[in-house]
């Protein structure tokens, strides 16, 4: 039964202030992405390319996104705007929003702040690819300690919790302390050595940002591997790889502009995750493939997770209404 989020007439709005403290683990956050990713093969649902508009000198990065996701019946318009993503000008800006609606009713569900909710359902997309590539990895490193390496780690404990080698490589100081704090009870390792610590490592997580200074090179990474990339750090893996897998192929080819090669081609892919959750495609063609996963977000998981807060915020009496329509 549909739930009543607002009167007609009013938006509901949850800012990121409004999200913090619901209760849900990383456990119910996998499962519920991945719930999304399967409704794209089994129960309707739509997730059309991205529109992005990148300037040629990094000045400032803007995306929409919209989807139908089955499972739930959601619809997401989701809008994002990056300043200075590269981080040259010390001037960073990051403003992103969706916008949900219950397609069952046409009702509004609310309008919500995603700072934390994108890196969420995009830290669950890499868990579930090093999962269904490597389900007995022991060792995992994380290159980068933005929101999305503070996120990282503790969502591959929840998909893989017999892994008992933590790591994180990066330059700042208090994003290394986070990405620590981020997994309770468990140690996280810095790394100096990033080439050493890269041979070691079942999965390799690239959470970089434009300025990224450390990048894993391919001879690095050892057999039976998955480096999984979504924004930088273990890109060069890519052309090299054994086996390449991504979320959504047509999607990749809008976004993916600084993985092509210098003629602009691109390794054909081999699969995608709605296909491999589904047991329809491989993970990994052999054991010793060294696989490279692209994890572009897709507003379908924005959709699911999106109600999914909604439902526990206006359980807990969070977010405002106001008179808009």
């Amino acid at each position: 039964m549909s739930q009543s989020y607002a009167a007609p007439g009013q938006l509901w709005l949850l800012p990121q202030s409004e999200q913090e403290g619901l209760n849900f683990d990383y456990r119910q956050v996998l499962d519920v992405v991945e719930g999304a990713y399967r409704a794209l093969r089994e129960n309707g649902s739509n997730n059309p390319v991205k529109t992005v508009i990148e300037d040629p000198d990094d000045h400032s990065l803007s995306y929409s996104m919209v989807a139908r996701d089955g499972g739930t019946n959601t619809v997401c318009f989701k809008a994002v705007y990056e300043f200075d993503p590269s981080r040259r000008r010390d001037d960073y800006r990051f403003h992103s929003f969706i916008f949900i609606a219950d397609d069952t009713t046409g009702a509004p569900i609310a309008l919500m702040d995603v700072v934390k909710l994108g890196p969420l359902r995009s830290s669950a997309s890499s868990a579930l690819f090093a999962r269904a590539a490597c389900p007995d990895a022991r060792s995992a490193l994380v290159i980068g300690t933005g929101v999305q390496g503070q996120m990282a780690l503790p969502m591959l404990v929840a998909a893989l919790p017999e892994l008992e080698r933590l790591q994180v490589c990066g330059t700042y100081p208090d994003g290394l302390r986070a990405v620590q704090d981020s997994v309770e009870g468990r140690e996280v390792e810095i790394v100096d050595d990033l080439q050493k610590a890269a041979g070691e490592a079942d999965i390799l997580i690239g959470a970089s940002g434009l300025s990224v200074t450390k990048v894993v090179q391919r001879d690095w990474v050892k057999p039976g591997s998955i480096s999984v990339l979504l924004g930088y750090g273990v890109h060069d893996v890519f052309h090299g790889a054994d086996y390449r897998i991504a979320t959504d192929i047509t999607q990749m080819q809008v976004t993916c502009g600084k993985l092509r090669g210098p003629d602009g081609s691109l390794p054909p892919i081999d699969g995608e995750l709605p296909d491999i959750l589904l047991g329809r495609t491989p993970a990994r063609r052999d054991p010793g493939d060294v696989v490279f996963a692209y994890n572009s977000g897709m507003a379908v998981t924005d959709a699911a997770l999106g109600r999914y807060i909604a439902d526990l915020a206006l359980a807990a009496g969070r977010g405002q209404r106001v008179d808009f329509w």
